[in-house]
């Protein structure tokens, strides 16, 4: 699909989907005053244009036995490569990591970790972070309480920010 401008109301069906992906297209057509023909169009484009990835449900991580959640930074070895991408598939492939970003500063990577309890991390740090290809230092900070997360991404905003926005064109 070739790159396409999000105006108003594309901003406004994102918006809706964040806060309720379960909304019928009727509701969701009534929400940003469409009728749902166009409604549902628009859906399926940003779908085909990758701004929308997918649909599922959040979950209660300590309801259901994921109670502490660890920030791990991982400084890796800059020397080859190859070691460098068989890190990334690595952490990848670890359910216990939730979100890996490379990230600037003391650390190369910032992983988040949900694992039930502190004698589960000490195992998976012990067990499997530290084998890990490449790292030479793990820095791990412990969530005390999470004040906010899985927050919406603020796309109402972007017009605030410079007006139109290009989705970005798919490979």
């Amino acid at each position: 699909m070739p790159n396409r401008r999000l105006d108003a109301i594309d901003r406004r069906i994102l918006a809706a989907l964040q806060r309720d992906a379960r909304l019928t297209n009727v509701q969701l057509a009534e929400e940003v005053s469409l009728s749902p023909s166009p409604c549902l169009r628009r859906v399926r484009q940003l779908e085909a244009a990758g701004l929308i990835r997918g649909y599922h449900a959040e979950l209660d991580r300590g309801g259901v036995g994921f109670g502490l959640t660890v920030f791990v930074g991982i400084k890796v070895e800059r020397h080859h490569e190859a070691q460098a991408n068989a890190f990334r598939e690595a952490v990848v492939a670890l359910p216990e990591v939730v979100s890996a970003h490379l990230v600037s500063g003391e650390s190369d990577f910032l992983l988040q970790v949900v694992v039930p309890d502190l004698a589960a991390y000490e195992r998976f740090l012990t067990g499997t972070l530290l084998r890990l290809p490449g790292v030479t230092d793990i820095r791990s900070n412990f969530a005390i309480q999470t004040v906010k997360a899985h927050g919406p991404l603020p796309v109402e905003r972007l017009a605030e920010a410079g007006g139109e926005v290009t989705a970005p064109q798919q490979p």
